[in-house]
């Protein structure tokens, strides 16, 4: 039940301003925990399937990018910080959104999640983008 308000104040975030400015706006609200400290990934876990689970009765477009956000919103409220992420892959060109555990592993996402870049990472690189060896490319 936490993640009903999660999900609507991401709704209100999105919905409600200048359209052109929309996604600068849910980016803010996902990071509005940053200087919380980081969830574990048990509770990452729980606050992404929550926020799924709440998701379902919203009318029209709630993908990666409003879940993401929500979940790091639900995380905030509790006091702890979500490792939020966005991503790009090639070939084709798509874009995600995603939430990942203190090691930089995504949350409750697809294998394929792996083949997204990260491009805009709040808490800096991190783990998220190191190599196996620890080192940054």
């Amino acid at each position: 039940m936490g993640a009903v308000p999660a999900v609507l104040l991401t709704s209100a975030a999105k919905v409600f301003g200048h359209r052109g400015r929309r996604f600068s706006r849910l980016v803010r609200l996902a990071c509005c925990g940053r200087s919380l400290p980081p969830a574990t990934r048990r509770q990452a876990r729980y606050a992404v399937r929550a926020v799924r689970w709440a998701s379902r009765v919203i009318p029209g477009r709630w993908a990666c990018l409003e879940q993401s956000t929500a979940a790091a919103v639900l995380l905030a409220a509790v006091g702890r910080r979500a490792e939020w992420r966005h991503g790009v892959a090639t070939d084709p060109v798509r874009l995600h959104a995603w939430i990942a555990d203190p090691r930089g592993v995504p949350v409750e996402e697809p294998a394929d999640t792996a083949l997204y870049n990260p491009t805009y990472t709040p808490d800096g690189p991190g783990p998220a983008i190191e190599g196996r060896n620890g080192e940054v490319p």
